[in-house]
């Protein structure tokens, strides 16, 4: 009877937050069985407009959201689509049919390490996302210490670091070892990370900028490091892969890519800052020895012999040619004019938040995020505040911060004063009131109420149950 009743409750919960967190529009609901005959082309596009597309609440595309979204406009679309229409067929598991979509995966993993300054022995892959990058690369390190006599092989992360390693982790059987942060930097404590390091250790990470706080590590450093150790040093910049590169020497960021002896790996979203369509993120390596380890190989199978260079076996070739399309329309100077516009504003958003009493930047941002929270209030009912306005952020935990990740569309669009404007007031406002509480949980992408009941980890549970929650009309 337990079961029964804790299934009982547990679907109930996910109704009640579906319906919280995933509202629909009067007279909408799910469609839970396919239609008795086939709906004709230009019926389902009007289905699709009228009722997926207009739910859309948040104005992204005029810069009122902070990550999620780095491209927009109709003339990009429309070019977008007839780029995915091109390939819409095409597999890139049988390139001997598809050769175009190949071609085009090795020139992206090319201009990829030749934007990384890579050497002539440099290569790489373009995967599904920065998770699946960071990921291949834990793969390849995890094979390289099992040859070694390794038999439990750890990855020495900054506590900053992507949550996916921490998913690789879990993946691969590799013990994640969390190195804290200076309490003011919010760098990874590297004299901590030194002293961690061991027989186990697979590979060092930095991350440049990191996702919470937007603050880079100290690559040098940590690539130092690993060349002392002969241990593999992966930089994640997932975020400012498509930045850092093209930044002005006027902002100081320090360098960061293949050109520090000792970083062996980097991985970088093509659909964030590469301004591509979702679904595409690049690792590349500075030896081919490295890559070698995330392959996947199998030569006794009586379907032939198989063999892929990530996760996924099959892989769109529609989504191979919206990224590499998307590059060569930038080109060289599209990027250096999007990276520094992007890093402008970062500048000036962040000299505005230190400027507003109550508010308190973390650390010392380079790139293209800032995060902050504060001392004199809970932050989360400031996020609550700036969301009622219609302005969407990431709430981050530990300590309590909004995060603003400065995205193309925020740098060109109008948006910018409005938004200093909002956060001023309502931070005057809550200045007056301090003392007040919020019920709100950091969920990466989203935020949500947290019942006192609940930990952390059974609410999160629940949301992604409602994620694949279809509720019926009377429930």
């Amino acid at each position: 009877m337990g079961d029964v009743s804790d299934r009982e409750e547990t679907r109930s919960s996910a109704s009640q937050l579906s319906r919280s967190m995933f509202p629909l529009k009067d007279g909408h609901q799910y469609r839970t069985e396919l239609p008795e005959e086939g709906i004709a082309s230009d019926k389902l596009l009007d289905i699709l407009r009228k009722e997926y597309k207009n739910i859309e609440t948040v104005d992204w595309e005029n810069g009122r959201c902070f990550g999620a979204v780095f491209e927009g406009g109709e003339e990009t679309a429309k070019f977008m689509s007839e780029v995915f229409g091109m390939f819409v067929g095409a597999n890139l598991l049988q390139p001997d049919i598809f050769p175009g979509p190949r071609k085009m995966e090795a020139e992206i993993v090319a201009m990829v390490t030749n934007m990384f300054r890579g050497g002539k022995d440099s290569c790489g892959v373009v995967t599904s996302g920065g998770s699946e990058s960071i990921m291949l690369a834990c793969k390849s390190y995890r094979g390289m210490a099992y040859k070694r006599g390794v038999t439990e092989p750890e990855i020495l992360i900054p506590e900053s670091a992507h949550a996916a390693f921490v998913k690789a982790g879990e993946y691969f059987r590799m013990k994640v070892v969390k190195i804290p942060l200076d309490k003011k930097t919010f760098k990874v404590d590297f004299e901590k990370m030194t002293s961690m390091v061991n027989d186990n250790t697979a590979m060092l990470v930095g991350s440049a900028p990191s996702f919470p706080h937007g603050i880079c590590d100290p690559i040098e450093d940590i690539a130092r490091l690993g060349k002392e150790y002969n241990i593999p040093v992966h930089v994640d910049q997932c975020m400012g892969g498509f930045v850092t590169p093209f930044a002005s020497k006027e902002f100081n960021i320090p360098p960061c890519d293949f050109s520090v002896d000792g970083v062996t790996s980097i991985s970088a979203d093509t659909h964030k800052y590469g301004r591509a369509p979702k679904g595409s993120s690049t690792l590349t390596f500075s030896h081919h020895k490295y890559r070698e380890g995330h392959y996947f190989l199998r030569t006794d199978w009586s379907g032939g012999i198989y063999a892929s260079p990530t996760m996924a076996g099959t892989r769109s070739g529609a989504i191979m040619a919206t990224s590499w399309a998307t590059m060569m329309r930038n080109g060289l100077s599209g990027y250096q004019e999007s990276a520094n516009k992007v890093l402008k504003y970062r500048q000036w958003l962040e000299n505005g938040l230190r400027d507003i009493k109550g508010i308190t930047v973390f650390g010392e941002p380079l790139v293209s995020i800032i995060s902050f929270g504060s001392d004199a209030f809970d932050i989360y009912r400031l996020g609550d505040l700036l969301t009622a306005k219609g302005w969407h952020m990431f709430m981050i935990q530990n300590p309590p911060g909004l995060n603003l990740v400065i995205t193309p569309l925020f740098a060109k669009g109008t948006k910018r004063e409005d938004f200093l404007r909002d956060i001023t007031e309502e931070t005057a406002k809550l200045m007056k009131d301090p003392k007040g509480k919020s019920g709100l949980a950091a969920i990466y992408g989203v935020s949500g109420k947290v019942s006192g009941k609940k930990t952390a980890s059974e609410f999160t549970t629940e949301y992604l149950d409602a994620y694949y929650h279809t509720m019926k009309p009377n429930e």
